[in-house]
């Protein structure tokens, strides 16, 4: 099984949504004055249209920006940069080819205007002259928010959470004191294979002993450390390092196999934390 995928930090797409939609207005706004100087009136859902298109190819190229730069940072190598500069050219490329596949769609399939926007070779370096600011644009603003978002916490706020952490959890028990036959028999943890519930309480098994003990499941599963104990079944705990093989079984559970020869269901809802333990490979 893979490794779990790294969280997504969301401040990073929603910062990025803010600043795109921002700039969707501002240039809108330029575009309907420049028309307006050019002695062509051009309404104000036309230039939203035209640069919502630009926009948009500008946000699904994002994610390979920022694959660009972790692969090649700016600042690991000098030849890195030229990697930069040359990778302007397909993001100009596909940016000017899919905005105006999109407005080719907006005005002519949806609207049944007409909308000229001929991908000619001069318009082609016309566009690439803006990309390349643009490019340079969103590569500083990915740095500087990756920069920014990186920070470590003030020392103030870094006391103040540690303030507010709970305290120390009490030390794991290492043995149980279980009643057998009129007298107390101390299980070693360590040498539990898997514990069952049953009822009010809890079974242990122990190679080929069980012994009972007032407790629920849920309790246990508290009591016990995460790193060897681990919930596979609303009724069953294994011992992590009592486990020596699992296999696929019915209706996507699998079946876990004990040292001591026991079998047990690991249910689908528990596979993920068994998993972050014991991963299996296929």
């Amino acid at each position: 099984m893979s490794p779990p995928a790294r969280a997504i930090d969301w401040r990073v797409p929603a910062i990025w949504a803010v600043l795109l939609t921002v700039s969707v207005f501002a240039h809108a706004h330029v575009e309907i004055a420049n028309e307006t100087a050019r002695g062509v009136r051009m309404s104000y859902g036309a230039a939203l249209a035209i640069q919502i298109s630009s926009h948009l190819v500008v946000a699904a190229l994002l994610p390979a920006i920022y694959w660009l730069h972790r692969r090649w940072p700016i600042a690991g190598h000098p030849r890195n940069l030229l990697i930069h500069v040359a990778a302007v050219v397909p993001f100009s490329i596909v940016h000017t080819v899919g905005m105006a596949a999109l407005r080719f769609v907006w005005f002519g399939g949806v609207l049944g205007e007409t909308h000229s926007f001929p991908l000619t070779f001069d318009r082609m370096l016309y566009e690439f002259a803006k990309d390349l600011i643009a490019y340079g644009m969103l590569s500083a603003g990915a740095v500087a928010l990756r920069h920014v978002l990186a920070r470590p916490v003030p020392p103030v706020i870094a006391e103040a959470v540690a303030k507010t952490e709970p305290p120390p959890s009490e030390p794991l028990p290492e043995r149980f004191a279980v009643r057998r036959k009129g007298r107390e028999v101390m299980v070693e943890v360590a040498d539990i294979d898997w514990i069952e519930a049953s009822g009010n309480y809890a079974v242990l098994h122990v190679g080929d002993e069980t012994f009972e003990i007032r407790s629920s499941l849920t309790k246990l599963e508290g009591e016990l450390d995460p790193k060897r104990f681990v919930r596979v079944h609303k009724s069953h705990l294994v011992n992590i390092a009592r486990v020596v093989e699992v296999t696929p079984w019915v209706s996507g559970d699998w079946r876990i196999r004990l040292q001591s020869g026991a079998e047990v269901n690991l249910s689908r809802r528990y596979r993920q934390r068994f998993e972050a333990l014991a991963p299996v490979r296929a």
